[in-house]
């Protein structure tokens, strides 16, 4: 699989549902870091992922810390409005990690400062607050995607 989705406690299914069902036919990895703000057999979160929870293989992991402990060669770009750089500014490569936090409060300070070199943001008026998430995961997967020109897609 190309890249990771990383999800770090998300809060809204309807959100993960959808950014599930991108993995899905992308290839992606999609990870969920607990805790969750929803149960994962949530009618809402099922709904929005459609019939694609049968074609995915989700990662579930107690914390962040335990998912870089699993993955310690791994390139973890973290998406924050607050990242001096666009997500068009770095070379992905196949493998890498896209890392979004919880949709009301975004990624912890200590996981951004920890990766204080690989902070990406989408381009936005600066008077607005963000993105929905789904949409963010799936700009950023995308680009990366484009980037590496799009494997195993058509």
């Amino acid at each position: 699989m190309p890249f990771h989705i990383v999800l770090v406690e998300p809060e809204i299914p309807q959100n993960t549902g959808n950014i599930a069902r991108t993995c899905s036919v992308t290839g992606a990895q999609l990870h969920l870091v607990h805790p969750l703000g929803f149960k994962i057999d949530d009618a809402k979160l099922k709904r929005a992922g459609l019939d694609y929870w049968d074609e995915l293989n989700i990662q579930y992991h107690d914390s962040f810390a335990q998912l870089r402990e699993k993955y310690p060669e791994g390139r973890f770009f973290c998406a924050t409005t607050k990242a001096k750089k666009a997500h068009t500014e770095f070379q992905y490569r196949p493998g890498d990690f896209f890392v979004f936090g919880k949709e009301t409060k975004g990624l912890a300070p200590d996981i951004l400062a920890a990766h204080e070199e690989t902070l990406i943001r989408i381009p936005m008026k600066p008077e607005t607050r963000s993105l929905n998430l789904s949409n963010s995961a799936a700009i950023i997967l995308y680009e990366g995607l484009r980037q590496i020109h799009f494997p195993g897609l058509r």
